[in-house]
């Protein structure tokens, strides 16, 4: 199979799955949440790059009581940009609390301007 055409197979299978994902995790993100402290932007992929893939990720990040990030699960998205948006929210950081908390994350995506 030529190149291309496993290319444009990837991209039909990543935005079925992607759709399908997000229809089954369709819940919004509390607006009571802990307040960001220290954000760090995604890295846009290289592969998502070439695709033009535009899209958003949610994933669900257990914060501890100190306000660091323990663990960061997807909920929904392209498989393309959930890692991005993972090893992202892993780095952020979050105003300590009383205890363990999860906080539901989106994260936008688009290709950066040429």
């Amino acid at each position: 199979m030529r190149p291309r055409n496993l290319l444009i197979l990837f991209s039909i299978l990543v935005c079925w799955l992607g759709a399908v994902t997000i229809a089954q995790n369709n819940q919004s993100s509390p607006d009571s949440g802990r307040k960001v402290i220290r954000k760090t932007a995604p890295a846009y992929p290289e592969m998502a790059k070439r695709m033009r893939l535009v899209g958003t990720v949610k994933v669900t990040a257990t914060v501890s009581a100190d306000g660091s990030v323990k663990s960061v699960e997807p909920m929904g998205g392209s498989p393309v940009l959930i890692m991005a948006a993972q090893d992202a929210v892993n780095k952020w950081r979050f105003v300590p609390a009383s205890g363990e908390t999860k906080e539901v994350i989106e994260i936008h995506f688009a290709p950066p301007p040429e």
